[in-house]
């Protein structure tokens, strides 16, 4: 085994912290990926108290487990959004119906989560963006000249201040490139960098899933953006399985429908290549975490995440520390 394997515990914020660990660790993980909901990590409390991030770390360590990111991805959404009234699960309820008040809380949240990281003793905060101009992906009506470009400025405008804040607190942002947020494939990955100016302090979680039923190559995204590969999520998908009457657009079907072209699976049941994806990792020397992000609607997910956390250790493996033929050398 190359790399810690943690457990992203956004599935499972349902769960008190406490008991989570001691599950997590009778899966057999070496630590969490806490999310900033449920009871993980209060991101009002933890950007102000070291004291509180250090009982979180007290906990983790009593049960034999690290922290190496927290993830903040649901208020990341409401950032630049268009909002609307689905916005609103996320945020507190006095913001109902309120979007710019929302928005403004939602970009203090991210802010919050860098000083919240500093003060947990970690580099890396994984979330979302979300986009002013995701709901122009087909472009018909066709788009107007320079719409997208005005939609990743505003972008840049609203992220470069939050950014600061990150690297200012010597934290990185790692966004899951997804798709509704600003970057959901290789070209508009590029693009937000662009926009950003290459700022140090914005990343990648990259996460395979949301790629593979795209058609995206999700390897050569590794390799496209190796200086940018803050942190990993393992979660697999599967693909073209569905009984053709839905397309990769997902016809307005929940998960678990049987017609649906895409689903995600637990980890080795889908469709995602892992042993090129670590022998990409390891060729861009990535030492950071391979943290199992467990979704799958048809799974207990207990059975999975067990299942998961031992088929990452199958598959994970260390580069070679020797040169090719080097013990040739006379």
């Amino acid at each position: 085994m190359a790399r810690k394997v943690t457990l992203f515990t956004g599935q499972w914020a349902d769960l008190p912290l406490a008991e989570l660990c001691k599950m997590a660790k009778g899966f057999g993980y070496d630590g969490l990926e806490l999310a900033c909901w449920g009871d993980h990590m209060d991101l009002d409390v933890a950007s102000k108290s070291k004291g509180y991030c250090d009982d979180k770390r007290g906990l983790l360590k009593e049960n034999g487990l690290e922290c190496f990111a927290i993830s903040n991805h649901l208020s990341g959404q409401l950032v630049s959004d268009n909002i609307d009234e689905r916005h609103y699960i996320f945020a507190p309820k006095a913001l109902k119906g309120d979007p710019k008040a929302a928005k403004k809380w939602a970009i203090e949240m991210q802010k919050k989560a860098a000083k919240a990281a500093k003060n947990m003793g970690i580099k890396v905060v994984n979330g979302f963006t979300g986009s002013p101009i995701w709901h122009l992906l087909y472009s018909f009506p066709p788009c107007t000249p320079g719409q997208i470009a005005n939609g990743y400025k505003e972008f840049a405008k609203t992220w470069k201040p939050i950014l600061d804040v990150y690297a200012d607190n010597g934290v990185k942002f790692a966004l899951e490139v997804h798709p509704t947020e600003i970057a959901f494939d290789i070209v508009s990955a590029q693009r937000a960098l662009e926009a950003l100016d290459g700022h140090p302090a914005f990343g990648f979680n990259f996460d395979p899933s949301h790629f593979g039923y795209q058609g995206v190559d999700y390897v050569k995204f590794v390799r496209t953006f190796r200086d940018r590969i803050f942190h990993c999520h393992m979660k697999d998908v599967w693909w073209g399985h569905g009984d053709g009457t839905v397309g990769v657009f997902g016809g307005h079907t929940e998960f678990a429908d049987p017609r649906r072209f895409w689903d995600f699976r637990s980890l080795g049941h889908g469709d995602i290549n892992f042993e090129e994806i670590i022998v990409a990792l390891n060729d861009i020397r990535y030492t950071g975490p391979l943290s199992v992000e467990w979704e799958d609607s048809r799974m207990d997910r207990c059975h999975g995440a067990k299942e998961a956390c031992e088929f990452v250790k199958k598959v994970d493996f260390a580069p070679s520390a020797i040169a090719f033929d080097g013990q040739f050398d006379r």
